[in-house]
């Protein structure tokens, strides 16, 4: 067993098939890109350059596929900060962020750190999933 766990991608490849994922090459691939480092912030756009420059032959349109697939499965949070900027983040943990309007970077805020007093009840046959709290921060004046 300890062979296998020191192979290239072993990690990566257990991550999904405890997910239920297919370990294709492009999934193997993305997936080691994402989960052999410490938790991360990451755009399609920013992932899909990561791999071109890693010599990892991958479309856009297969990136941002792969990505929703990880989210759908539980491997990846999303973050939509607006209409035009979505992150996907390796950290599924409860937790919150600050997003910096200058260099457009998120970094995480621990879910103690922040309180709610109280929430609006959910539409009626609906129950509340998850609160994300997004700060936005720009430089001081």
């Amino acid at each position: 067993m300890e062979a296998v766990q020191n192979r290239p991608y072993s990690q990566t490849l257990q991550r999904l098939r405890d997910a239920g994922l297919r370990p294709t090459r492009q999934r193997l691939a993305l997936g080691r890109l994402l989960f052999d480092s410490s938790d991360r912030h990451v755009t399609a756009e920013a992932l899909h350059e990561e791999a071109q420059e890693g010599g990892i032959s991958v479309s856009l349109a297969t990136v941002y596929n792969t990505l929703h697939q990880f989210t759908d499965a539980g491997l990846l949070r999303q973050v939509v900060v607006d209409a035009s900027r979505t992150y996907f983040d390796t950290n599924i943990h409860e937790h919150h962020h600050f997003f910096n309007e200058s260099d457009g970077k998120l970094t995480d805020i621990p879910a103690d750190q922040i309180s709610l007093s109280t929430l609006p009840d959910a539409p009626e046959g609906l129950d509340v999933a998850r609160v994300d709290v997004i700060v936005r921060v720009a430089p001081a004046s």
